[in-house]
């Protein structure tokens, strides 16, 4: 059993920081900006609550953050308050924030000047994957401080890898963005030929599925697709935007050319600005409805 810290209560950290507790065993203690929500955990899990991050993270063995942007993770690591401050000499901070390479390499330098282990370690397997605590976590960091932390990840990892050095976690996970959009796009620009053409849309998906064409997207989001149903579930449209905003901007540092990713992130632009940005992310078929 470990001292753990969870900062960052939001539809993926809520569950992940329960299964810490209840499958893991571990001693857990969290933040939330919200402090009614970790409140509300804390009466749910049986665990703590703490007014800061550094309150959280004191006396700790590990502390795993999971907030919203670059600008979220300074703000909870940084300063008086912040965790950093309250990290012990030995401990690991874990981020599975999907936040940027350079503040993953940025917190991982500041990590080493108060001798404190780091591990960038974003997410993917969206909600469901939280609840089900079957998530594949992609980590950057040095090989022994991934070690450490290894076993508290498995606790809610499906799948857990070290690709590389610090911020490879993150670049990894904007592959793995640019992947779903460009899936996503083309799922929805298929089934909305299909719609058009007046085929059994079940019919197809049934025999699709078993070929060249099978993804988890086609599998789990084509129903809620073709019905046009993208509200209350899933990963949103604005939470995509912002990642693939992160990929588009480390794009131009690397020389990568990606011209469909930039297209589909206007597309989710045009969500946004409908006012539906929080609708999933498969929201890019409702784009293409006739009228």
């Amino acid at each position: 059993m470990a001292k753990v810290a969870f900062l960052g209560l939001g539809v993926m950290g809520y569950p992940m920081a329960g299964h810490l507790l209840k499958k893991g065993g571990h001693e857990v203690t969290v933040y939330n900006r919200s402090a009614a929500k970790a409140q509300a955990w804390a009466k749910e899990y049986g665990g703590k609550s703490a007014p800061t991050p550094r309150d959280a993270a004191q006396g700790c063995d590990f502390v795993m953050m999971c907030v919203g942007n670059d600008d979220d993770v300074r703000a909870v690591a940084y300063g008086d308050g912040g965790a950093l401050a309250g990290l012990k000499k030995g401990a690991v901070l874990v981020d599975h924030t999907t936040a940027s390479a350079v503040v993953a390499r940025e917190l991982h330098a500041k990590c080493r000047e108060k001798g404190v282990g780091f591990v960038d370690a974003p997410v993917s397997g969206g909600q469901a994957g939280a609840v089900n605590g079957q998530l594949g976590i992609m980590c950057g960091g040095d090989q022994a401080d991934y070690d450490r932390a290894l076993p508290v990840l498995n606790v809610y990892a499906k799948m857990c890898a070290l690709i590389g050095a610090p911020g490879a976690g993150q670049l990894t996970k904007m592959v793995n963005q640019v992947a779903i959009v460009g899936l996503l796009q083309g799922l929805s620009e298929a089934l909305n030929f299909g719609k058009n053409a007046g085929l059994d849309m079940e019919k197809v998906i049934a025999v699709i599925s078993k070929g060249a064409a099978q993804s988890w997207q086609l599998e789990n989001r084509w129903k809620t697709m073709v019905e046009g149903k993208f509200e209350g579930f899933g990963f949103a449209s604005d939470w995509m935007r912002k990642d693939l905003n992160i990929a588009l901007a480390e794009a131009k540092k690397n020389g990568s050319f990606m011209p469909g990713t930039a297209q589909i992130e206007q597309y989710y632009g045009r969500i946004s600005a409908r006012g539906q940005g929080r609708w999933d992310n498969t929201a890019l078929m409702g784009l293409l409805a006739k009228g």
